[in-house]
């Protein structure tokens, strides 16, 4: 079970932070995700992998690398996380 209380509004930016300075295909090779399937996270009128970010935000708060497989992105999931932390999260059209 992922410990998600662990991870900050604050783990978010900087994993958002990550994804800009390093770009999709570096952020995604270095962190072990993808793009997103259904949802994105959109932040300053940009778009990101939502599961992606939280998921670098949980290895920022904690130290541990998450695979993909290990939590999910839906909306009992990664959605959920963060939406809580004051995230907006749309489904991809």
């Amino acid at each position: 079970m992922v410990a998600w209380d662990q991870v900050s509004r604050d783990d978010v930016l900087a994993a958002l932070k990550d994804y800009d300075r390093l770009g999709p295909e570096q952020f995604f090779s270095q962190h072990g995700y993808g793009p997103s399937r259904s949802y994105e996270l959109i932040w300053n009128n940009r778009h990101y992998p939502h599961k992606a970010i939280l998921g670098t935000a949980y290895e920022i708060a904690t130290g541990q690398r998450l695979a993909p497989g290990d939590f999910e992105g839906g909306k009992a999931g990664a959605v959920r996380v963060l939406g809580k932390l004051g995230f907006d999260i749309q489904p991809l059209e």
